[in-house]
């Protein structure tokens, strides 16, 4: 389903300085670091990830999914189906 959706923009600022994180594991890596350094900053980096993920997330539900429910029943269940579809496949692998 193709839905323009909620203003995410506001996060963008966020996705940068985990970008730089990213840059970063990739210099430490290239400078043969302590592994468990570099675990560290990927932990940091899934946190990160997980918390922008988290605020995307909510106003989805608040935003596409709240509107959907009250103007179209047909819609809010697609949405929702989307959604858990999306929840389920997108689990991390550790």
């Amino acid at each position: 389903m193709n839905v323009k959706g909620t203003d995410h923009t506001k996060e963008i600022d966020s996705l940068k300085k985990i970008e730089g994180q990213v840059r970063g594991i990739i210099k430490m890596i290239e400078d043969e670091r302590y592994c468990i350094e570099i675990l560290n900053q990927f932990k940091a980096v899934f946190a990160a990830l997980g918390k922008v993920e988290g605020r995307v997330l909510e106003g989805h539900v608040g935003a596409c999914i709240m509107n959907a429910l009250t103007d179209d029943e047909k819609k809010a269940k697609d949405l929702i189906d989307e959604l858990v579809a999306v929840l389920k496949e997108t689990g991390r692998k550790k």
